[in-house]
């Protein structure tokens, strides 16, 4: 590895200017061959970079931290998701973690976030790992340099080896991850998990965004059609996402991270990261496709005696996950960038088999199920889960939220008053019963259903009302089953559809009991109605 030492940046603002070596914006062939001289990971036989992330195969939420200062104080929302950290004590851990690095070699990137140039941030990120700078360079994006650029407005450290103290350091184990506004640093250790670095600055994001530019910060996927039509994916893990985007019909703006500004939705990413657990060239050939050299797979397994991927051994991790430039997409916007949304779906794999497989909203219902953020996880995703249990995540995303997430959800509303929106709740989990009696929906069908919203189709149908949750469902869609449309139909037990459906109609009440005041009194009663004693 070579020194470029003609175009180093400075580094002195960080105290990082002793470091052993300094490696700055090597291309992506440069890191996977710096990579493996260091034994960090091994070439798949499809030419991808594979890796172990160490004693983290995923983000830890309970050591992700704000730096409590004035720019945070009276705007942060503090609580479990955001926990509150010492200022003084950020700033010693900083120059632990810094004089930790100069004694090592370094990996430096210079990047940026926002494909809207309006928004745009410039980033640096400084790596101990060659595979973690690899990451960065796919997963933000790109600008075309020569020289380093100036001091960018964040930086960004990702220390894996170092670990605190807890005792000393304020953390709560050797692992952090630490976001001080006033400094605009993100601070990074004792985690190898790539993740850390991508939902730091979507954090980030989601504090400056909404609270001083007016724009909706969204965990949302988003394509857009021959006509210029933008249509966005909200959606937790394993409720089709990243598959419903990836249509051949439409081009791809995105896979995770957006705003909304007043006329556009942006990108706020370069590249993918894609869960890879069971994947087949069958069921996202567009993931599958992307799956070459330069690309970074994390805690995969390989098929015994070989370098062949197996993609449906989760031994070290359920989170399996591969990273790519957008580039890699081949039907991807660039820039990407599309217009204001003519259809957004929220995505649900309800696993109780209560909700429609798809429903209209109205942008009080929208407001509420944004809110709410509801899916359901199934047995075996977890230990200690033996049925269909709920989960509620805010805005879809409440984990990187530093704001009330009713704030999020009024800016939502106030989006939705300025278009003419198509606002759609879809079920892509269980029909016939709950999970274990039931069956999941196909995902031809659900892919039909979300075709037939895009193009129009369901504009002019019928609908009927669900009793409980309130929800237009339409009474036919192309290419699919009439019956399928309403939950309550498929089940062989029709009193015991009612009983669940007002069981997860509570559930909702229950978790929104939380964001209940006189600024959410509209929202309200946009809630579904639990018609039985349970």
């Amino acid at each position: 590895m070579k020194n470029l030492a003609n175009r180093l940046p400075d580094l002195a603002y960080l105290n990082l200017d002793r470091a052993k070596d300094v490696f700055f914006q090597h291309s992506p062939s440069q890191l996977v061959e710096a990579a493996l001289k260091r034994g960090e990971g091994v070439l798949a036989d499809n030419g991808a970079l594979a890796v172990d992330t160490g004693e983290f195969t995923g983000r830890s939420p309970r050591d992700r931290f704000i730096v409590d200062d004035e720019l945070t104080h009276d705007n942060v929302w503090w609580g479990d998701v955001n926990i509150k950290f010492c200022g003084e004590r950020f700033d010693m851990l900083l120059k632990k973690v810094t004089d930790y690095l100069n004694d090592h070699e370094i990996f430096v990137r210079d990047a940026s976030v926002c494909a809207n140039e309006k928004y745009h941030i410039n980033l640096r990120v400084v790596t101990e790992t060659a595979y973690q700078n690899l990451f960065v360079h796919h997963l933000f994006r790109r600008p075309d340099m020569v020289t380093p650029a100036s001091r960018p407005e964040w930086t960004i450290i990702a220390a894996p080896r170092f670990k605190a103290d807890p005792e000393l350091d304020g953390t709560r184990q050797h692992n952090f991850s630490i976001i001080s506004f006033t400094r605009k640093i993100i601070l990074i250790g004792g985690t190898g998990y790539t993740g850390e670095i991508k939902k730091g600055i979507f954090s980030v994001l989601n504090f400056i965004l909404p609270l001083q530019k007016n724009v909706l910060s969204m965990h949302c996927s988003a394509n857009i059609g021959a006509k210029g039509d933008t249509a966005i994916f909200f959606g937790l893990s394993g409720t089709g996402k990243t598959t419903l985007s990836a249509d051949p019909d439409r081009s791809l703006i995105g896979d995770d991270e957006h705003g909304w500004s007043d006329y556009t939705v942006f990108n706020f990413e370069g590249g993918c990261y894609a869960k890879c657990a069971d994947l087949t060239p069958e069921k996202e050939p567009q993931i599958f496709s992307a799956i070459r050299f330069g690309a970074l797979l994390e805690n995969i397994n390989f098929i015994k005696d070989s370098r062949t991927v197996n993609f449906s051994n989760i031994d070290k991790t359920e989170n399996t996950r591969v990273a790519y430039p957008i580039y890699y997409v081949n039907n991807a916007v660039m820039p990407s960038i599309g217009s204001s949304p003519k259809n957004i779906f929220f995505l649900t794999a309800d696993a109780f088999g209560v909700l429609p497989p798809i429903s209209k909203l109205t942008d009080e219902q929208a407001m509420f199920y944004f809110i709410s953020g509801y899916t359901a996880k199934v047995a075996g995703t977890e230990a200690g889960i033996s049925e269909p249990k709920t989960t509620f995540s805010a805005c879809f995303g409440e984990a990187f939220l530093p704001l009330n997430p009713v704030f999020y959800a009024k800016l939502l509303g106030n989006k939705l008053k300025d278009h003419h929106i198509n606002i759609w709740l879809v079920n892509t989990g269980w029909t016939g019963g709950p999970y274990g009696v039931g069956r999941r929906m196909k995902l031809k069908y659900t892919r039909a259903m979300v075709s037939a919203a895009i193009n129009g189709e369901l504009d002019n149908v019928k609908y009927d009302v669900h009793p409980v949750f309130n929800l237009q469902m339409p009474l036919n869609c192309p290419n699919v089953p009439d019956h399928v449309l309403n939950p309550r139909n498929t089940w062989a037990d029709k009193d015991s559809y009612d009983e669940t459906a007002n069981r997860l109609a509570a559930a909702f009440t229950r978790n929104f009991e939380k964001y209940a005041s006189d600024d959410t009194a509209d929202i309200i009663n946009a809630a579904p109605n639990v018609t039985i004693s349970v």
